[in-house]
């Protein structure tokens, strides 16, 4: 394998390194945590999507779709860290699936996650920058276009990505604390307060009948958007504190953490309302175009006016921590692909901190070819930018997942390298049935998740299997050249 080419990055006067590493020992399990916590940006998944998942779906028992999706990624994670104890890659989906299916699924797998990370990165960057460009006229009276907030930022994580992977898990730090305190703060204390009034309830959140009650479908398909990220334990194993042992403590610790917070969440919002009232709350605010307010309202209602006006500000830091943590999770397949010979061998440049400066600023190229059309078009950022992207985003990763389950399977069939049935077989089989289900739901209601016509749906599933397709014949054409890169 090529080692990187020895250059000095712009942003640091250190020369890069001459090995093919990204650097060792830099992330704890707490700083893996950080990392996945952002891309799920705890205040932007609540506020964006538990208002739709009760509205649009199974009302009170919006919270068990949360518990019954964290059950579903529980059993995707046994067989995928059981895979991560034998391979440590930047690439992740694109070596795991790789080593069970064969290089050109892969690669194709590859170029999926790419796609999904910079498609959802590309739809955060939308609702940031109606957000920022809301509080700016709010409290300076200048009314400037979104997709200015929106640049300016990809200059901003461009240069936190190339600072180093410990700097941006520092940074991401402050963010998620901050969002995630104030949300679990009501939590408690609504708790403690014994709810809202009718109480806790917790039958009409948890029991099978609140579960299934009206269109569970949708609110599974909101509760799997809200956990998606998780995976990036295993893309920082290199980067890792003994990748063995710290990278499956990361992953069981996420979905636990994540699952436990947002059904926990959740349920207390419902208690606020009251479950007979919260879907006719949530409608409201959805159909009154502010589905925050939702939220909003009855943290401000508990906490005093502050709380109203720290809200919106925590929301778009907790975007912005969104962005800048699939910024790193993609310039690491670009790198992982660039290293083994798919890309061009510029992309596995290091700089002296260690990072994959040139493949961050190809990740930024990206984000603003994604983001320019729709505001040269005038298109809204919220309605047509984040909902399609996010929407796509979703699904591609979905179909990640269970490449990753099957691969798993196929993998530890062959190798016998470990012998537990339940972590390489049925804990995999079960996570491929119910991931398959979760791909019929969200196919079932795309429609409805993105918000946009059937025509603009179909264009969007249609776009997943094509990246597939086109990452495999990448693999094929590029057959020869990984022979004399490794």
């Amino acid at each position: 394998m090529d080692s990187p080419t020895v250059v000095a990055d712009p942003t640091t006067q250190e020369t890069a390194p001459a090995t093919g590493k990204l650097k060792p020992n830099a992330l704890g399990v707490l700083g893996i945590l950080f990392f996945v916590l952002s891309a799920q940006a705890p205040l932007t998944g609540i506020a964006g999507a538990v208002p739709i998942a009760i509205a649009f779906g199974n009302g009170a028992g919006a919270p068990a779709a949360y518990a019954a999706v964290g059950a579903m990624i529980l059993l995707f994670s046994v067989g995928f860290v059981a895979m991560g104890r034998h391979v440590v890659d930047a690439g992740a989906f694109y070596t795991y699936i790789g080593k069970g299916l064969g290089h050109a699924t892969g690669t194709g797998s590859a170029a999926v996650a790419l796609f999904a990370y910079c498609s959802v990165q590309a739809a955060m960057y939308g609702l940031y920058g109606a957000t920022v460009s809301g509080l700016v006229a709010q409290y300076t009276g200048a009314n400037l276009p979104w997709w200015l907030f929106a640049l300016a930022t990809m200059a901003v994580v461009q240069v936190l990505g190339a600072t180093g992977i410990e700097m941006g898990a520092k940074v991401l730090a402050v963010f998620v604390i901050a969002e995630s305190s104030i949300l679990a703060a009501f939590a408690l204390v609504t708790f403690f307060k014994g709810g809202g009034p009718q109480g806790l309830d917790f039958t009409h959140s948890f029991s099978p009948s609140a579960a299934l009650k009206g269109a569970p479908g949708v609110a599974l398909m909101f509760a799997v958007a809200s956990m998606f990220g998780f995976e990036a334990t295993a893309i920082y194993g290199e980067e890792a504190r003994e990748p063995r042992k710290t990278v499956p403590r990361a992953t069981y610790l996420s979905v636990t953490v994540i699952t436990g917070f947002f059904a926990f969440i959740s349920w207390m919002l419902v208690s606020s309302y009251g479950a007979s009232h919260v879907a006719d709350a949530a409608t409201k605010a959805v159909n009154g175009g502010d589905s925050t307010g939702f939220v909003f309202a009855p943290i401000a209602a508990l906490f005093g006016g502050w709380a109203g006006t720290v809200l919106p500000v925590l929301l778009a830091t907790s975007l912005f921590a969104g962005i800048l943590a699939f910024h790193n999770s993609a310039n690491r397949y670009l790198f992982s692909l660039s290293r083994d010979g798919l890309l061009p061998r510029r992309l596995r440049t290091l700089n002296g901190r260690h990072a994959p400066w040139v493949a961050g600023c190809v990740q930024t190229c990206i984000a603003v070819l994604l983001v320019v059309p729709f505001a040269v078009l005038g298109k809204d950022p919220v309605l047509t930018l984040f909902s399609w992207l996010s929407g796509v985003g979703v699904l591609a990763c979905m179909l990640l997942y269970l490449l990753t389950s099957v691969s798993v399977i196929v993998f530890f069939r062959r190798s016998r390298l470990d012998q537990r049935l339940w972590n390489t077989l049925v804990a995999p089989i079960l996570g491929a049935l119910g991931l398959g289900g979760a791909i019929w739901l969200i196919l079932a209601n795309f429609t409805t998740l993105i918000g946009g016509s059937k025509a603009t749906a179909t264009w969007l599933v249609v776009a997943v299997p094509a990246v597939l397709a086109v990452g495999a014949v990448v693999s094929r054409l590029t057959r020869g050249r990984r022979r004399t890169v490794a």
